[in-house]
């Protein structure tokens, strides 16, 4: 909901339990009003009738309380605009007038800096169900044909102001490859914190969500407020305490200021969306909130239930095989798998990482009738069939670089840098764009694929675009003509899913999962760093995204520690289930054991994939984790204990988001709890052993 006071100055959005306000000075500054619970028009109006503190010399009162600081004028803070024409930067905007779309749920302000002939519109987007506030930004040149291009330095999405407190608290994730998505707490201090990629893509080290708080929250009471940028490139969130108190969190593309794009006179830059959330019930309604928010506005197909897979990657690595892979597809298939996939190895002459990447036909030696036959007795055999493909890397040794060295990123006279015996194709230029289409389109249709495993294995770092006037501009434009690639895909075979992969959690934020099925949360399957992993994956993100596999103990990153098969399902059991083991050496007891534990996942994973998660127990608190999925009726926990101590016993887990007057009982045991009990005494365990797990499907009688 909208409403618009203030003599059409001040506007107020609000969603199911908070409001975001704003207003426009008859200076034309736009300053940020309140961002939390729920309050009425006349709150608004009366908090825009507070004066600015005083100016002082050194300090500008509009610094910290604005929605989008720009380069120029009495301002120091970092500014989310910064634009250059003619050897002339800065912007003085005016403001042009303010429109709610007929949806009714987006807010539309329009300024123009007649200067630069730079038309802005700011946009905001409160959804009546969700508590997500929408938050990007449109730049266009409004000049005539004879004007000169508008240089954009920088081109934030947004701004996030919040007021003087006696102390901010940032929570963000940080990690690297094969150990994502660790959270980081600490104090806000005055100064600048700057998180972000300059890799060409999101990177393993960050994650672009943050939060903030008081201090004072837990997982489940206090008040928090995160944002998330829906980016898949290189980013930037720059958080600054300023000297007198009030934070301000600017997000958005590109890493730095040294130019961005040219506008010619017509041309527009849409970025992408820099999301936020306030709640008051702790980091984890926060998670919900961003889950709910997802599953209903953000994941294609959200509704429909992610398959059980089987990934032949670790079973064959790069020596695949037709009859190989259906031996594999037939045990899957007794396991009760429902997708299997043929990984890395399939095409062109890649027998190693050192040839092939390029060429996307199917190896003729390997598999001499293409992908159909093997693609067909996966069909008979009840399960989807998907592939593995890195289409925008390429190595030197392909048919494909031999015909066209100048498609990659480069710089003239410098060598070309290759990280796993790969280059990076330039997918800023459209015939790149379009030979790459041609090829997986005609992969798609040749053969009955119902699923693609999309990787990305390495970063950039010669992004480079010779002969173009404007390089740099390449660093926007190949995610945005990744993103048109998979857009096209998409709409041409609508029946075919696509995971997310980046050498495991390399590439995952909004802005995919807005074109993607699910995404690789990590190449480490190890079953308990993935519970550190997957914890600080969940801040975020749900778990119907969320892929996890059973693998090989120990497993093939070199890991040492010995697990049972036990212990690596119900890790696995958190997100999307898959299983990536090598299925020929397994014994039958082992195939017996897997078979039960996945239909045991069949039976909770409409309870896992769309249920409301709790964080019951974070990875390390007293070696015991868990975490809770609720859904309607049914309640789902998973526990898994890391290590015990001698005498240790562990303490219930006390459950959430239950009826406390309901009876809820245990599908496996026939046992029945009541409700207040288990929300208050907990749930006990049983768990006595190191390296043990449980699970629990509880349903309300």
């Amino acid at each position: 909901m909208i409403e618009i006071g203030g003599s059409g100055r001040v506007w107020l959005l609000s969603g199911r339990r908070s409001s975001y306000a704003l207003h426009l000075t008859d200076q034309d500054e736009l300053l940020h009003l309140h961002w939390g619970p729920r309050i009425a028009l006349p709150d608004a109006e009366a908090l825009a009738l507070d004066p600015l503190p005083p100016s002082w010399g050194f300090e500008s009162p509009l610094d910290g309380r604005e929605e989008y600081p720009v380069e120029g004028g009495p301002r120091f803070a970092r500014p989310a605009l910064s634009v250059r024409s003619q050897d002339v930067r800065g912007t003085e905007w005016r403001f042009e007038r303010g429109v709610v779309t007929e949806s009714g749920d987006e807010l539309r302000l329009h300024f123009h800096d007649p200067l630069h002939h730079l038309a802005l519109t700011l946009h905001y987007r409160m959804r009546d169900d969700h508590d997500v506030i929408e938050r990007w930004t449109t730049a266009t040149h409004a000049g005539g044909p004879d004007d000169a291009p508008l240089e954009l330095l920088r081109v934030d999405s947004a701004a996030w102001s919040l007021p003087a407190r006696d102390r901010w608290r940032l929570t963000h994730l940080y990690g690297r490859w094969a150990a994502e998505s660790r959270v980081a707490r600490t104090d806000l201090t005055p100064g600048e914190k700057v998180l972000g990629s300059r890799r060409g893509h999101t990177s393993h080290q960050h994650l672009p969500w943050i939060a903030l708080d008081e201090g004072e929250a837990t997982e489940e009471h206090g008040e928090v407020r995160s944002v998330a940028l829906a980016w898949s490139g290189s980013w930037r969130i720059a958080v600054q305490q300023l000297a007198t108190g009030e934070v301000q969190a600017v997000g958005g593309v590109g890493h730095d200021d040294s130019g961005q794009l040219t506008l010619a006179p017509g041309e527009s830059f849409t970025t992408p969306v820099f999301a936020g959330l306030w709640t008051d019930g702790g980091f984890g309604a926060a998670s919900r909130g961003w889950h709910a928010w997802q599953l209903a506005h953000v994941i294609p197909g959200a509704d429909r239930h992610r398959p059980v897979l089987y990934n032949s990657w670790e079973a064959t690595f790069f020596d695949v095989g037709e009859e190989q892979q259906r031996g594999l597809a037939r045990r899957a298939a007794e396991l009760g798998v429902e997708l299997f996939v043929v990984d890395d190895g399939w095409f062109g002459a890649r027998t190693d990482d050192r040839a092939g990447l390029g060429d996307w036909t199917p190896n003729p030696d390997r598999f001499p009738g293409g992908l159909k036959p093997l693609a067909d007795e996966v069909h008979a055999l009840g399960m989807q069939f998907g592939i593995w493909v890195e289409p925008e890397m390429v190595n030197a040794d392909s048919d494909l670089y031999r015909a066209h060295p100048d498609w990659v990123q480069h710089h003239p006279g410098r060598t070309r840098t290759e990280f796993r015996n790969q280059l990076v194709l330039n997918l800023a230029r459209p015939e790149v764009r379009e030979h790459l289409y041609e090829r997986l389109d005609a992969l798609l249709s040749d053969a009955p694929i119902d699923y693609v495993k999309w990787d990305f294995n390495r970063s950039f770092t010669d992004a480079g675009w010779p002969g173009d006037p404007y390089p740099q501009r390449l660093w926007i434009e190949h995610v945005r003509g990744f993103y048109g690639l998979l857009e096209r895909l998409r709409a041409a075979h609508p029946n075919v899913a696509f995971e997310s992969c980046s050498g495991g959690g390399g590439r995952i934020d909004l802005g995919v999962l807005g074109l993607t099925d699910q995404v690789w949360t990590s190449d480490n399957t190890d079953p308990l760093d993935r519970l550190a992993i997957q914890h600080g994956f969940s801040q975020l993100h749900p778990a119907r995204v969320m892929a996890a596999w059973v693998t090989d103990t120990p497993n093939s990153l070199g890991s040492e520690r010995v697990t049972s098969l036990r212990f690596r399902f119900i890790s696995s059991m958190a997100g999307v289930l898959g299983v990536g083991g090598d299925l020929s050496r397994w014994s039958e007891s082992e195939l017996a054991e897997a078979r039960d534990w996945v239909a045991l996942y069949k039976s909770v994973r409409p309870v896992v994939q769309h249920g409301e998660l709790y964080r019951l127990r974070p990875p390390g608190d007293g070696g015991l984790t868990a975490v809770q999925y609720v859904r309607g009726e049914e309640t789902v926990v998973l526990a898994w204990l890391h290590a015990q101590s001698l005498g240790d016993r562990q303490p219930p887990l006390r459950l959430r988001g239950l009826d406390p007057e309901g009876r809820y009982e245990d599908l496996a045991t026939g046992e029945v709890h009541r409700g207040a009990v288990l929300t208050h005494r907990g749930l006990a365990t049983g768990l006595r052993r190191d390296l043990d797990a449980a699970v629990f499907h509880l349903r309300r009688i």
